[in-house]
Formats: structure tokens, C-alpha cells, sequence
């Protein structure tokens, strides 16, 4: 079955879920599309309904494709292998205004997709994993001898039993460093289509294939197709399927404090208004890190403690293992080992709220 094929019959899925669907009213917020971007994206990973509606709403009407590259975005990296006919859906929608017109309309088709989202099973092991490749001090090695194999090297490499995070490296330079970037990996052209072509051969599922394909076609992100290769190696059944432990939350006006993170005017505010109180969270930055790179660093620690926590959370080894190995060993060549940092911002996320409240 060839990928046109694949997107028909989900198609067909998605019109036949449409006709079920009762959407609701459309709720806006008067706030920056970041902040929109932040607030969905949080709130489906934590199952809130009516924060991510919003949020979509918002974002529709102010950065309409930035909302559908959004939704696809998360539909791998915090769904991923726990629900592929959720990712699968979401990479449906994604023919453009016209086909989203003659199956309902915009906000029809949003509603159904972002109410899909906060229900499913969540697993951020695609992201986790890409992190690890990327950051893990274990393999800066592999990160430039990898930069000169060929495509076929690659492609063995990704087919090989080497560590996972080896295997994701050579499929990122494989799918090519031009399109999804980083700071730590030469920038050199892939091959997308043999690379999606050699998962086919290899054995993985068809389907998901062609998901992946249509999904790195729409946005360029690895994720998609690390989300194959994480597919082959999740087990039947989870271990347990459990909510995160939430730290407390406050709100900010119309808006959750989690929703204010490093990646908006309003989160990295707060942040720099946290350092600037006398508290073992700041004693420990001030300590250990450099004030240039403070904001970004406590942003990173925030996202282990607060931004990256699931609802609904599908737990397995693999993703365990990944998680705690992002989380703990990957912040940065000032911090071996996040495990304190990680404790005292837990601890602090009360003081960090009130800084919340003020911006």
C-alpha cells in the first residue's frame, strides 16, 4: 500500500469520526500566539480539555498553520507509539484548508483532533530519545563519526543493534541535518524518501510508514520517524498506564501557571524573577552556572520538574530508561547529574508560582 493509499483510508476514518463529533463553542483568549502555543501543547499533555480548546481557538484565528504543524508536532512527541491512530488522525488532517473545508471546516476538524489528543495515551519517548542524541555527553563521538557515513552506512547502522541513541543519530542524518536542525550536529542533506523506503524494507509496519513519511513531509521533524523506530521495540502491553506526580499549580489571570514557561516572554520573566530570590533553587544555579546561561539552563530543569509531565502516561522500559536519562544526564556540561537541581525546583515550584502571578 502506497502512501496515497494510507492517507485515503484514514481520511475516510477521520470523516467517519466527524460525523459523531458535536463541537463546541469556539473560546478564544487574548493572548500571544507563544503563549497559545505553550498553553495547548501543556494542556493536552495533561488532559485538560478545556484549556487546550482554547488554546486552539486562539491559535486558529491568530497563526492558522502554525496551530495544524502544532498538532502534528505533538501528536509525535508527547502521543507517539502510546496511540497511533491518534497520530495517525492528526497526519490526516493535514491537506490543507480545502480538504479540511469539504470535511466540516477548520474549527469541526480542530476541535475533534485536540479533544483526541487530551484523551490519549501519552509517551515522550520520541523526544526523549532525540534529546539523548543530541545532548548526551556519551555520544559526542557519534555524533561526528556519523556525519560522514553514507546513506547506506545509515541505513545498516539503523538496522544494526547498536545503543538506541546511535541508531537515532544515523536515522537523523539519514532523514538529513538541513531540515531539523541542532547546534550539535553538522549540517549535511539527507535522503528522506530511501530512508522511509529502508523502514518499509526492514519490516515495520506499512501504515505507520507512511504516517511518518506524510508527517516529516509536513514538518521536518525526526521525531516522526524515531517514532517507527521506537514502535519495533515497545512491548504489547504497558507496564501501567498512571498520571505524573503534578507539582502544585496556581493561575496567572485566564491562565495556568504551567502554561508560562522558557519559551515565552511571560515564562522567562518569571524565571529571572526567581533567580532573583533567596531560595536553594538560585543558591544552586548561582553556584553551578554561569549567569549567561542561567535562564535557559533553569528553563530546561523546569521542563524535567513541570512542562514535560503526562497525564494518561503509557509507561514502558525503554521510555523509562530514556526518560530518566534526558532528564538526569543531559542538562548540560555544568550539571553531570540533574538529580538536586531537579529535588530543589520541585520544591520551589510554589515560590516560582508567585513570580507567575506578577507577570
Amino acid at each position: 500500500m502506497n502512501g496515497l493509499e494510507t492517507l485515503s483510508i484514514l481520511r475516510h476514518e477521520l470523516v467517519r469520526q466527524l460525523l459523531r463529533h458535536e463541537p463546541p463553542v469556539p473560546s478564544p483568549l487574548d493572548i500571544s500566539p507563544w503563549l497559545a502555543m505553550a498553553l495547548l501543547q501543556k494542556a493536552i499533555r495533561r488532559g485538560h480539555r478545556q484549556f487546550a480548546l482554547q488554546a486552539a481557538a486562539t491559535l486558529l484565528r491568530q497563526s492558522h498553520e502554525g496551530f495544524w504543524r502544532r498538532c502534528a508536532v505533538i501528536a509525535f512527541e508527547d502521543v507517539g507509539v502510546a496511540d497511533l491512530d491518534t497520530v495517525s488522525l492528526v497526519i490526516a488532517s493535514l491537506g490543507g484548508k480545502t480538504l479540511r473545508a469539504k470535511i466540516g471546516g477548520e474549527w469541526l476538524v480542530a476541535s475533534l483532533l485536540v479533544e483526541r489528543l487530551v484523551s490519549a495515551r501519552k509517551c515522550r519517548s520520541a523526544d526523549d530519545l532525540l534529546m539523548i542524541a543530541d545532548r548526551h555527553p556519551a555520544y559526542e563521538r557519534a555524533r561526528l563519526a556519523l556525519t560522514y557515513g553514507t546513506i547506506p552506512e545509515l541505513l545498516a547502522f539503523v538496522r544494526s543493534d547498536a545503543p538506541l541513541p546511535k541508531r537515532a543519530l544515523a536515522l537523523w542524518y539519514g532523514v538529513g541535518t538541513d531540515r531539523c536542525p541542532s547546534p550539535q550536529l553538522r549540517t549535511r542533506k539527507g535522503l528522506p524518501q530511501i530512508v522511509f523506503d529502508d523502514l518499509c524494507e526492514a519490516g515495520h509496519p506499512h501504515t505507520l510508514v507512511e504516517v511518518a513519511r506524510e508527517g516529516f513531509r509536513r514538518t521536518g521533524q525526526v521525531l516522526c520517524p524515531l517514532v517507527v523506530l521506537l514502535a519495533s521495540l515497545k512491548p504489547e502491553q504497558p507496564m501501567l498506564i498512571e498520571d505524573d506526580d503534578f507539582p502544585p499549580e496556581t493561575t496567572c489571570g485566564a491562565l495556568p501557571g504551567w502554561a508560562l514557561d522558557v519559551y515565552s516572554r511571560e515564562g522567562q520573566h518569571a524565571l529571572r524573577r526567581l533567580l532573583g530570590r533567596d531560595c536553594k533553587t538560585t543558591h544552586w544555579v548561582r553556584q553551578h552556572v554561569p549567569s549567561a546561561q542561567r535562564i535557559k539552563f533553569l528553563g530546561n530543569i523546569l521542563f524535567a520538574v513541570e512542562g514535560g509531565l503526562l497525564r494518561n502516561h503509557y509507561r514502558w522500559p525503554v521510555a523509562d530508561e530514556l526518560r530518566r536519562s534526558w532528564e538526569i544526564e543531559c542538562q548540560g556540561p555544568h550539571c553531570n547529574d540533574a538529580t538536586e537541581i531537579i529535588g530543589l525546583l520541585r520544591r520551589d515550584i510554589p515560590l516560582l508560582n508567585e513570580e507567575r502571578q506578577h507577570v
